[in-house]
């Protein structure tokens, strides 16, 4: 896979989204149920709980709202320009910049992994088969999901959505699991975070347009150190209920 494999999508005004009845497919695509792996992994609401800094709803709030606008807007970045068309294996390399954490590098790459295999058994194609032959030890999860996006007819506010998305739900699940939170809670808070999910969905989304034209520099790169330091501490723990 090669920049001439892309080049015909990077024009200036020339990345969009898919027709409205291939959204269909985002359904499947962010549902909990497909099997790519995140349900073991709590996006560091584990160790959040463990601090004492994630107790009840307010603060499983404030700590999705923090993701999202970090982790979650990076993520949402990388996916909107893969299912752009963007060179993923430069975009793979973008996001290993993007993650200073080790522990939290080899994570994308494990989930990256789980998601290629679900993502190929569900939409088949030659760009996938490429970008797997390419990255055997794994990609970018975010960037396999936009792949994966792409792959499924959908365009980049999708993927954009699908990454947000995940950045919120992945420790809002957790939460359940580690607390006991009321889901009924736990959804609440997922509901009153959707108009800023709106908002990280529409800046990913822009900015791979201007990444077509601009460079893949201009992607966001949000910066959570917290969430860095505490992946390594949580990855030492001879002891724990999720990967990550």
């Amino acid at each position: 896979m090669n920049e001439s494999d892309v080049a015909p999508r990077q024009g200036r005004g020339e990345l969009r989204d898919q027709p409205q009845t291939a959204r269909a497919a985002l359904l499947i695509l962010a549902d909990g149920r497909f099997p790519a792996g995140g349900h073991a992994h709590s996006g560091g609401a584990e160790a959040a709980v463990k601090a004492g800094r994630l107790t009840d709803a307010p603060s499983l709030e404030a700590f999705c709202r923090g993701r999202l606008w970090t982790a979650g807007l990076t993520a949402a970045g990388l996916a909107a320009a893969a299912a752009a068309g963007l060179d993923p294996l430069a975009l793979d390399e973008a996001a290993d910049a993007r993650t200073p954490s080790a522990a939290l590098r080899a994570a994308a790459r494990r989930l990256g992994r789980q998601m290629m295999r679900a993502a190929r058994a569900a939409w088949p194609c030659d760009a996938l088969d490429a970008l797997a032959a390419a990255r055997p030890r794994g990609v970018h999860q975010p960037v396999v999901l936009g792949a994966a996006a792409r792959a499924a007819g959908l365009g980049p506010s999708d993927a954009a959505y699908a990454a947000g998305y995940e950045a919120m739900n992945g420790p809002a699940t957790a939460v359940v699991r580690l607390l006991g939170l009321d889901p009924f809670e736990a959804t609440a808070v997922l509901a009153r975070l959707a108009p800023e999910l709106d908002e990280v969905a529409t800046r990913a989304a822009e900015a791979a347009v201007r990444a077509g034209y601009e460079g893949i520099d201009v992607l966001p790169a949000g910066s959570a150190p917290l969430l860095d330091i505490t992946a390594e501490q949580h990855a030492a723990w001879p002891v724990r209920l999720f990967a990550s």
